[in-house]
């Protein structure tokens, strides 16, 4: 083939797009339609307890939406990262969607499910054997922390994909965990095309048109042999060399060197070009093979349970003294809770208007908010100590006294009822390590359906 089109509806399913450009782009003639459901930016909840990044009602819009165009088409359409964490009861919820769309539409569809959930002796034995590394600043892993992990997942590269598509023909791949571009580098890198292009490109389309001027939805990549062309669906949106080249350091740590399954992308020599008012071309890119084939895993754990209270300051002096008001608020917290161990709470302050944000790397440091809101949380071991301890931080807050204070009714304004939020379970990434395998197809099981 001289050329593979890729059409992606937006950067996660499940978020909506606009029906009338993915029509436009769907009139170009895709030989497939790719798309990522996966990021853990929104922390370890959804890997922990199992909750989907979106609704179902969400995500079935998206999907049927999806399904018409396979059907008329006759595409394949691929998702990567089902349900946001990419577990395999996520990844059996999306194949339900697909199965109850197909039956009220009466489509037929060949369906391969790809699970991304790793055996706990699996990841021990490996362990034990010195093969996992940990991940950026993760800590070292233990057997302790892999048992504590209510479900860990591999983040797939390119393999499991292949191996779909040089066993079977099917309309519909699925799969758990992947990285996020591997929807889109399947078919251009089963096909021949450089690895690097197909990697470079799937890296800026998994976002979607979040490259485009202004940022989007619906984006359609073209690659062929030395080059690709994005151009997004949007006849109000364009892709500059400029746009496409910043978002081309989006969630990297290096300007030029990105790793992931299998490799390293290098975009040292990448090239940006204008082709017109909408379109750009990119070329240069290179993938360069590790020695070793490592996956990334991912694994969250419960830890306690979380409440908190949100309050508004509007008086100038209290604003002025907030710092210390905070501190003499923590250590009477502390004080009235003494029977109960330090490890058994944590109190955490956000104070949005003053360095809510950056915390202690706010850089405006002489900034003078003209209100507060102070939100406090506070993760313990159960919800009933977190909602208590929530408690008294609050009405400690609401009448602690501070040099220069006028009225003395109440510090603090509270715009919610209950007082106190309990939020339910905390949970935290635990496992964010690099495994060395051997194959990497065979870690990722595959299931056949007709649907």
């Amino acid at each position: 083939m001289d050329e593979i089109r890729v059409l992606t509806p937006n950067g996660m399913l499940g978020y909506g797009f606009p029906v009338k450009w993915f029509e436009r782009a769907l009139s170009m003639n895709p030989h497939v339609i790719a798309v990522d459901s996966g990021s853990t930016d929104s922390g370890p909840h959804k890997l922990a307890t199992g909750v989907m990044t979106c609704s179902r009602a969400a995500y079935t819009k998206d999907i049927s939406l999806l399904l018409d165009a396979v059907n008329e088409k006759k595409i394949p359409l691929f998702i990567t990262s089902a349900g946001g964490a990419g577990t395999n009861d996520q990844v059996d919820i999306f194949l339900d969607i697909i199965r109850a769309i197909s039956e009220e539409r009466g489509y037929h569809f060949r369906i391969a499910a790809i699970y991304s959930e790793i055996n706990k002796e699996i990841i021990k034995k490996k362990l034990r054997n010195n093969e996992i590394a940990p991940c950026g600043p993760a800590s070292p892993l233990t057997e302790e922390e892999i048992d504590l992990a209510t479900t860990i997942v591999a983040q797939m590269g390119v393999e499991p994909l292949l191996k779909v598509l040089n066993e079977s023909e099917v309309d519909v791949v699925v799969a758990g965990r992947a990285y996020d571009p591997v929807s889109i580098a399947a078919i251009p890198i089963n096909n021949g095309f450089d690895p690097g292009l197909a990697w470079h490109m799937g890296k800026i389309m998994e976002c979607g048109a979040l490259c485009a001027e202004p940022a989007g939805k619906v984006m359609f990549g073209i690659i062929r042999k030395d080059h690709f062309i994005l151009e997004p669906g949007s006849l109000e949106e364009r892709c500059t060399a400029w746009s496409v080249a910043a978002h081309t350091l989006y969630e990297k740590s290096h300007p030029y060197m990105l790793p992931g399954p299998g490799g390293t992308l290098d975009l040292s020599n990448a090239k940006f070009e204008q082709v017109d008012d909408r379109r750009v071309k990119v070329s240069g890119s290179k993938f360069i093979p590790s020695d070793k084939y490592t996956v990334k895993l991912e694994g969250a754990k419960r830890v306690g349970f979380r409440s908190i209270f949100i309050a508004g300051v509007r008086d100038p002096i209290l604003i002025e003294h907030i710092d210390d008001v905070i501190t003499q608020v923590t250590e009477d917290v502390k004080d009235y809770f003494k029977d109960i161990s330090a490890d058994q709470y944590k109190m955490i302050y956000h104070i949005y208007g003053k360095n809510g944000v950056m915390a202690e790397y706010e850089p405006m440091k002489d900034f003078k908010p003209l209100e507060l809101c102070i939100i406090l949380e506070v993760a313990a071991s159960t919800q009933e100590l977190a909602t208590a301890i929530c408690s008294r931080a609050r009405t400690e807050l609401l009448h602690c006294p501070y040099e220069g204070r006028i009225g003395t009714a109440g510090n603090i304004a509270l715009p919610f009822t209950p007082l106190e939020i309990p939020l339910g379970e905390v949970c935290a990434f635990n496992v964010y390590h690099l495994m060395e395998i051997d194959n990497p197809a065979n870690l990722f099981p595959v299931k056949y359906l007709e649907v």
